[in-house]
């Protein structure tokens, strides 16, 4: 299984970590960000999901 990942908005700075999840805002814990929809945006900043980049450890 392919560890989980973190990625970033590029205008707001929020970390969407796969492990984690966003319970609150209805994402479980282990969805990728490759699953989520489409039309997903950040939920600080409206952002679109392309706007968000993969952070390299």
């Amino acid at each position: 299984m392919q560890p989980y990942r973190k990625y970033r908005c590029l205008n707001c700075g929020l970390i969407f970590d796969e492990e984690l999840g966003m319970p609150e805002e209805g994402i479980a814990p282990g969805t990728r960000f490759e699953d989520l929809p489409d039309d997903w945006y950040c939920p600080d900043c409206g952002s679109e999901k392309q706007d968000f980049e993969l952070i390299d450890y």
